[in-house]
């Protein structure tokens, strides 16, 4: 009963007090990865502390104390990407980047039209300042792994878009260092044609593959 009511409690405070956010893209309101991360993080707790021995009321305090931090370490989480996230959209805006969440991550998508020359690894000279703008805000954020991703359309030969892939991967990455972000954090990689989001049988789709992905992710996760 103890635990139960700890729990509900807990649950509670976290509904009320939960932040909402609104997507500067679609206008639609959400419960922010920081509220949802707080209550995975309790459960999670929770869990751990079943793991704990001893008698009934040291289990029982193990769950409670497991809940409240776990609370604390995922609402911290998902607040840190929460305000990385809002700070991305209101620099990306208009830009021809896509921001996308999922989860703790986020995802940015620099389609190919705006990034590189065709079939080279030459960033277009309109794109730099946009890039400069991730590059300062990752530079704030330092607790943030940063993976870049290079992605081309089925045309041509899979090596040659595999080498392409990561030229442009390297390219990007190398920009982000320029810009005071630590190499430390910057991991590049090509996958060629092997990651398709759209249908490579239409330009349409093939423009959407031609891409360069940036995927963010809280250290430690």
């Amino acid at each position: 009963m103890k635990l139960k009511l700890a729990l509900g409690s807990l649950i509670v405070a976290l509904g009320t007090t939960a932040c909402v956010t609104q997507d500067p893209y679609t206008g639609e309101k959400e419960v922010s990865s920081a509220t949802i991360g707080a209550v995975s993080g309790a459960v999670a707790g929770v869990v751990l502390g079943n793991q704990v021995k001893g008698d009934k009321n040291t289990r029982q305090n193990a769950r409670i104390a497991g809940a409240a931090l776990g609370a604390a370490i995922g609402g911290g989480v998902g607040n840190y990407m929460d305000k990385q996230e809002s700070v991305l959209r209101q620099k990306l805006q208009s830009s021809g980047v896509s921001v996308t969440r999922k989860g703790d991550q986020i995802v940015l998508n620099m389609p190919g039209n705006i990034t590189f020359e065709t079939a080279k690894s030459n960033l277009q000279p309109s794109f730099l300042p946009v890039l400069d703008s991730v590059g300062e805000v990752l530079k704030e954020y330092k607790d943030t792994a940063v993976e870049v991703s290079g992605h081309t359309d089925s045309r041509g030969k899979p090596e040659a878009n595999q080498v392409l892939s990561k030229q442009r991967a390297d390219v990007v990455a190398g920009q982000l260092r320029a810009k005071g972000v630590a190499a430390a954090r910057i991991n590049a990689v090509g996958y060629g044609q092997s990651q398709p989001i759209a249908d490579n049988n239409t330009e349409e789709g093939r423009a959407a593959n031609r891409r360069v992905e940036i995927l963010l992710t809280p250290k430690g996760k």
